[in-house]
């Protein structure tokens, strides 16, 4: 399907927006000037365009097989895998000292979200090596770190994470596989792991398996869990693929959408792994992948959004029907009122969502150079709504793509409902939606909400600078920030099963919050222009959303424990 990846937006977002000069103002990021990100964007564009756009629909139309235990990916994905590899995108934001480029998270985020755009299936296989990449820098042995990084960050070999088993989804402390030590160094890791997103392919020469795992001596729960890595092929001395490992995929998953993209059931019958990090560690060296690929996958919605809002307005663009009410218009459906509202509130939320995202990015951006703890903090409470906002978003414009459509929408030759069908996913993996809002409202909230208050105060700030030129934009946005103040005094001091049943929607209600910051920014930045008319319908329209989310937050839980389970079944 055609695809034009949003460099534009990018480098407004970058530049005029998120103040990525303060990036590039730190010695770690110095290199990465606005030179360097033109010719960062516009290469990866051109990949997006040309190579992977193309193979969105083989994917959906020739899905992955297993065929006697050999998996066969897509047609064309083992050329656009190495296009994506030969192009240096996946190691990026790597250390340099394995090969990486050493960029800041920030262009990796915004060439993770274009490919997620161009072909979401295939753009998985590499989002899952950069996670894997992330958590062996920080917590593998320098020797594990010499052979594996540079075979990753090259795509000469990809990675996996695999936590879920049959019996122990999020709650991942339950999990059953088992680890012996052999007495040489390696463990014999035994069990079952489901949803293992492209545990296997037909175009990396390895593929490395992080496995969580519980020794002997390990206690239940998440606190005796360790993890390991457990390659297909055991290297040899010379650190190339040898031998088989004690492992195999039993067999994919049927799933509603993403079947370009290889779900694994994975079997470990006493396959040699190594230990990554601290025994009975498990749990702190997988999230550094998990939080990696959190804001990875709220960038996948949010990529899927921009494919669908593509689809959508060329469809508009073309499609006569009825007589339109716009004197000199177009003659197309574009021009009725509300196929205009349904295109303006997927560009809007895809411009919002994009830049939390992009916010989140360059938080962890500063973190990393400065190594200041108020960054990091930032970076921590915004990753739950960069992934929830950006994934709900996906869903929400992929499904309004399809209403733009109309009857045609739901015909699978034009196309329209594989974005849904792809993107619908996101809201469930690495953290169901759920979990990230309950971790805002509980974790994120540990600091009696002086994060979430100190966002808020920045927002109010930037309406107070807005008000001589904006003033009914400005006022909007600042009331909305005191309406919000005050549900965050509310939940600091409610129970937290009173917080959990509010957490979504608080979460929605600050993201929506956040979205009329960044609109009210880019109107500043654009007066006149086609962002500030933008930001003007995003206010207007779709900010009042965020009062009726708070009321729904701080109802508790009394009332969504009023019925009991009998009666819900009655």
């Amino acid at each position: 399907m055609s695809y034009r990846a949003p460099v534009s937006d990018y480098q407004f977002l970058l530049h005029q927006i998120l103040g990525f000069d303060r990036i590039t103002a730190t010695e770690t990021f110095a290199e990465a000037d606005a030179d360097v990100v033109s010719a960062i964007l516009t290469e990866a564009a051109k990949m997006c365009d040309t190579v992977m756009a193309p193979l969105q629909r083989a994917g959906d139309l020739h899905p992955a097989r297993l065929e006697n235990g050999v998996l066969r990916t897509s047609p064309g994905f083992g050329a656009g895998y190495k296009a994506i590899a030969e192009g240096g995108w996946i190691g990026m934001s790597a250390d340099p000292e394995h090969g990486g480029m050493g960029l800041p998270m920030s262009l990796t985020t915004a060439v993770n979200e274009m490919m997620s755009g161009a072909c979401l299936s295939l753009q998985l296989a590499p989002l899952m090596s950069q996670g894997q990449i992330e958590a062996l820098e920080h917590h593998a042995s320098d020797e594990m770190k010499a052979l594996y990084l540079p075979n990753l960050i090259s795509g000469a070999w990809s990675g996996t994470m695999n936590l879920t088993e049959p019996q122990a989804g999020s709650d991942v402390g339950a999990l059953s596989s088992k680890a012996t030590a052999n007495g040489d160094g390696t463990y014999a890791i035994s069990g079952q792991k489901i949803y293992i997103s492209w545990g296997d392919n037909d175009f990396a020469e390895n593929v490395c398996h992080l496995v969580l795992a519980r020794l002997p001596d390990g206690v239940a729960g998440t606190k005796g869990i360790s993890l390991f890595l457990v390659p297909k092929y055991i290297p040899d001395e010379t650190g190339k693929p040898g031998k088989a490992n004690d492992l195999k995929v039993v067999s994919l998953e049927h799933k509603m959408g993403l079947h370009g993209s290889p779900t694994c059931v994975m079997q470990y019958d006493g396959a040699t792994g190594w230990l990554v990090g601290q025994e009975h560690g498990g749990m702190a060296a997988m999230f550094t992948m998990m939080n990696n690929a959190r804001l990875g996958v709220g960038g996948q919605g949010i990529g899927a959004a921009e494919g669908a809002y593509q689809h959508a307005l060329a469809y508009a663009l073309e499609r006569k029907q009825g007589k339109t009410p716009v004197e000199g218009g177009t003659g197309t459906i574009v021009d009725h009122a509300d196929v205009r509202r349904m295109l303006m509130e997927m560009k809007a939320d895809v411009f919002a969502a994009r830049a939390i995202m992009l916010a989140c990015a360059g938080a962890i951006d500063m973190g990393t150079a400065t190594g200041e703890k108020d960054w990091k903090t930032r970076a921590a409470f915004l990753t739950p709504i960069a992934k929830a906002f950006g994934t709900e978003t996906g869903i929400r414009v992929a499904e309004q793509g399809v209403q733009v459509h109309g009857g045609m929408g739901f015909i699978e030759e034009t196309g329209a409902a594989q974005y849904y069908r792809d993107v619908r996913v996101t809201a469930i993996y690495e953290g169901t939606n759920g979990i990230q809002a309950m971790d805002l409202v509980a974790r994120k909230m540990m600091d009696g909400g002086e994060m979430a208050n100190r966002l808020i105060d920045e927002i109010e700030e930037q309406a107070e600078r807005a008000r001589p030129t904006h003033p009914n934009m400005a006022e909007a946005v600042w009331q909305a920030c005191e309406t919000l103040r005050e549900a965050t005094e509310w939940l600091v001091e409610a129970d937290l099963q009173d917080r959990f049943a509010g957490a979504v929607p608080y979460l929605m209600a600050f993201a929506r919050v956040l979205g009329g910051h960044y609109h009210l920014a880019a109107a500043l930045a654009d007066k006149g222009g086609p962002r500030e008319k933008l930001a003007r319908f995003y206010i207007k329209r779709m900010l009042p959303e965020h009062a009726a989310y708070l009321i729904h937050a701080q109802e508790g839980a009394a009332g969504a424990f009023a019925l009991s389970a009998d009666e819900l079944a009655g």
